[in-house]
């Protein structure tokens, strides 16, 4: 498949993020990849939510960190985005990995600064392995300690570095992280960088391109370029598929003004 789609957040332009519904949505629609964010409950359970604070979205307040992934659960996490999914949970990661078993392949970003969470690798890793998914997955994270620490646990399951940016460095690290692949803001790349990162065996996923014009562009760069987008739809309308859906499904509800990676 050229380009193949990574769905961030899950399908979530049309469903809330990180939420059953919004992978659900990827997955049936045959979306090869979503992208995830985990945290880890105050009872050190797997949670998938991006933000470290709950207001955003859910009815919760205060950090992932201080409730328990019993506590995650009971908070709505769909109403923020739209009244069609009242009620919507946190998933664990436990659940996502038992039910996407087989559907896809998993980006799963680990949130953490290096002060939260010191053993979310750990049990990110366990998770995955439970389910036997080790070739289906793909860890990420801005933490370079992170990588390490896991690299260290496992020799053989994939790692690669989030960046918005770049550097002259940037391959050294690859190497030394045995990371091979990368997960870069779409604007920082160009048809150098990218065979740069090709010739040195490194994946690339491109984030997170929403628009049409740079869905296009990051296409022409390279086929084989990964493409995570809140809209699989117009992924698909410039790989010439069809989804049935379009901007004016009223399922689709509004992102708020400020939103972050």
């Amino acid at each position: 498949m050229r380009n193949p789609c990574v769905a961030h957040r899950g399908w979530s332009g049309r469903a809330p993020e990180n939420t059953m519904s919004a992978f659900r949505m990827a997955w049936e629609a045959g979306i090869p990849w979503i992208e995830l964010d985990v945290q880890l409950s105050r009872d050190a359970v797997p949670v998938v939510i991006h933000d470290y604070q709950l207001r955003r979205t859910t009815n919760g307040r205060g950090d992932v960190r201080h409730w328990s992934a019993a506590e995650l659960a009971s908070l709505d996490a769909g109403s923020w985005f739209s009244p069609a999914f009242k009620g919507e949970s946190i998933p664990t990661l436990d659940e996502v990995l038992r039910e996407g078993s087989g559907r896809t392949q998993f980006n799963i970003e680990l949130k953490t600064d290096g002060v939260r969470y010191p053993y979310i690798e750990e049990k990110a890793l366990q998770k995955v392995m439970e389910h036997g998914l080790q070739e289906d997955v793909v860890f990420t994270s801005f933490h370079m300690g992170t990588l390490h620490r896991l690299r260290k646990m496992s020799a053989s399951v994939r790692i690669g570095l989030i960046l918005d940016g770049w550097r002259g460095t940037l391959l050294q690290e690859l190497r030394e992280l045995q990371a091979d692949f990368l997960s870069i803001g779409y604007g920082r790349l160009n048809q150098e960088r990218v065979q740069l990162l090709k010739d040195a065996g490194i994946q690339t996923m491109a984030w997170t391109a929403n628009d049409k014009r740079a869905l296009r562009r990051i296409a022409d760069l390279d086929p084989g370029l990964l493409i995570c987008t809140d809209y699989p739809e117009r992924w698909g309308e410039i790989m010439g598929m069809d989804f049935g859906v379009s901007d004016a499904d009223p399922r689709g509800g509004r992102r708020p003004s400020r939103w972050f990676r």
